[in-house]
């Protein structure tokens, strides 16, 4: 039910949305989950997990978003700040317990994204047998393109990923190695979830992933879906 301004004690946060591409369309964002561990080399760079594991999930907060173009200052609590490029999935149909064979007809559309990931943190927790979110669920941690809706470019089954610093490639892969393809994702998230229209995956990275440093630029991109484009500023006051 929608409440009158007045019954609020204090302001309620902003909506937060994703353009969608070719139009005036705003695709409101619910939650962000991301998948950990999607790509085999990517694992076997981070020296963990097993190769045949299901995946993991874990999330991001929604206001972590910022838009393509965007100059995001180097975060507070890190010095190794790094980048993984990553196709997002957008849900526009809920669902629970969805088959794989179905699971398209849950997908909106689709954009790109970087993780964005404060890895010393990360790994410490990861030691001490923590959550996550000091490693990944921080300001600013979820760069994302437009949508692209798939009844115009069709579901991201395959096509290359990369990312590049600076104009120099660092990460390059194909949507097609991911051990994890983009039905099994959906299915096996809404097993232990209820889907909803407004959530949006991540849904992994592939090898290559590093640091970046203020005044570097990122230049990510998906076939069929354009680029992404992000500047690190100076670090945070």
């Amino acid at each position: 039910m929608t409440q009158p301004a007045s019954a609020y004690v204090i302001a309620p946060p902003p909506v937060v949305t994703l353009p969608v591409a070719g139009g005036d369309g705003l695709f409101p964002v619910r939650r962000i989950y991301c998948v950990g561990r999607n790509y085999v080399e990517h694992i076997r760079e981070m020296k963990e997990g097993d190769e045949r594991d299901p995946p993991f999930f874990f999330q991001k907060p929604r206001d972590a978003i910022v838009m393509s173009g965007a100059t995001i200052p180097y975060p507070v609590g890190t010095a190794d700040f790094q980048h993984e490029i990553e196709l997002v999935i957008a849900i526009g149909k809920a669902g629970r317990a969805i088959r794989a064979a179905a699971a398209l007809d849950h997908v909106y559309g689709y954009a790109i994204g970087i993780d964005l990931t404060r890895r010393d943190r990360q790994v410490d927790m990861r030691k001490r047998m923590l959550p996550w979110e000091a490693g990944k669920a921080f300001d600013r941690s979820a760069p994302c393109g437009p949508l692209h809706p798939a009844s115009l470019v069709g579901h991201r089954l395959e096509g290359a990923i990369t990312l590049s610093v600076n104009g120099q490639e660092r990460q390059r892969g194909d949507l097609s190695q991911m051990i994890w393809n983009v039905p099994e994702i959906v299915a096996k998230l809404s097993e232990d979830y209820a889907l909803e229209a407004g959530d949006i995956i991540m849904s992994g990275t592939p090898a290559g992933v590093g640091p970046v440093v203020a005044g570097d630029e990122m230049t990510g991109a998906i076939d069929g879906l354009g680029e992404i484009s992000i500047v690190i500023g100076a670090g945070e006051a």
